[in-house]
């Protein structure tokens, strides 16, 4: 299946980013991030909710109040945040193009998730969706501290699979997460906005 993409190259383990790549969370996100927002009377735009894609929750937050001049406190904007988004999980699917990866890969190659979003949404949507046990590692914001384009999340992920990076493969919807990916010096591939994947070239 692979081979497809890169015919010279035997990865040894996938890293997969989260949200918008294994499952389609974005639209649950934003909704949460505008709820949440409202008591501010700020909005986040789709175009910039898609721009920020990869950062972590609490550096947005951080990035908003320098923009807009206000003091949004980022440990309760995390947690009534997480509310707003555990309200829409109904509402995500998985992405079909990656799940068919993982599924055909599980028990040959190692997996991991690597993410810019908090442990305890991420483990409760993969509960929801029923895939955690496609992933041996789950790599989140609490477990890094340079978050993406840094290299840190993916070379974190290879250590915990125990492979050398540049074996890795990494899978991403978001530019800041191809960064990383490119500054781990790992393959990627990206979910584009058809949710297809297609080969990033450096």
């Amino acid at each position: 299946m692979l081979k497809s993409f890169f015919p010279d190259r035997d990865h040894k383990a996938l890293l997969f980013d989260f949200d918008g790549t294994v499952a389609d969370t974005m639209g649950a996100h934003l909704k949460a991030w505008n709820i949440g927002l409202a008591s501010y009377n700020l909005t986040l735009s789709k175009e910039q909710h898609q721009a920020w894609a990869g950062r972590p929750t609490r550096k947005i937050v951080e990035m908003l109040n320098e923009m807009h001049k206000v003091q949004i406190p980022a440990d309760v904007f995390l947690k009534e945040k997480e509310v707003h988004y555990f309200s829409a999980i109904n509402e995500i699917k998985e992405i079909k193009a990656v799940m068919d990866v993982i599924k055909h890969y599980h028990r040959s190659l190692p997996m991991a998730i690597v993410t810019g979003s908090r442990r305890h949404p991420v483990e409760t949507t993969l509960k929801h969706l029923g895939i955690t046990k496609y992933f041996e590692h789950l790599i989140c914001a609490e477990d890094y501290q340079n978050g993406k384009p840094a290299p840190d999340c993916f070379l974190l992920g290879a250590e915990k699979l125990g492979i050398d990076p540049a074996e890795c493969l990494v899978f991403e919807d978001a530019h800041l997460g191809i960064e990383a990916a490119r500054n781990a010096q790992m393959d990627c591939l990206k979910v584009d906005e058809f949710q297809n994947l297609v080969v990033v070239k450096y």
